[in-house]
């Protein structure tokens, strides 16, 4: 499984790498964000795949049993879901200004400062 994960995180920041390198704003902000995605899955994947098992300690154990779900890279995936919502939220409204104030999406026509 952490095999497919790997190489679905590969293809994740390919494409999310080839977006940004386009000169459209919009494929700028898509790129971003799916760069952002492979971010998640790739914690995701470090912290151990297991499954079937909670991220927590039963009551009457000190330590967890042997195949269990470490609770960090769950809870840090599940803060950078939120950060990036945010962060896209800010990125569409912006490109919708731009794109109201330049009248393109070119990066190239954006450059230039007379408008």
């Amino acid at each position: 499984m952490e095999v497919v994960l790997a190489v679905v995180v590969g293809g994740l920041y390919a494409a999310g790498l080839y977006l940004m390198l386009r000169r459209s704003i919009v494929k700028l902000a898509i790129g971003l964000a799916l760069i952002g995605y492979a971010a998640n899955l790739l914690i995701f994947t470090a912290g151990r795949l297991v499954r079937a098992q909670a991220p927590v300690i039963p009551f009457d154990a000190a330590v967890p049993p042997s195949p269990y779900a470490d609770p960090l890279p769950q809870a840090l995936i599940l803060t950078a879901i939120v950060i990036s919502f945010g962060v896209t939220a800010f990125t569409i409204v912006l490109l919708k200004r731009a794109y109201q104030t330049v009248g393109s999406d070119d990066l190239d026509e954006m450059r230039s400062t007379d408008t």
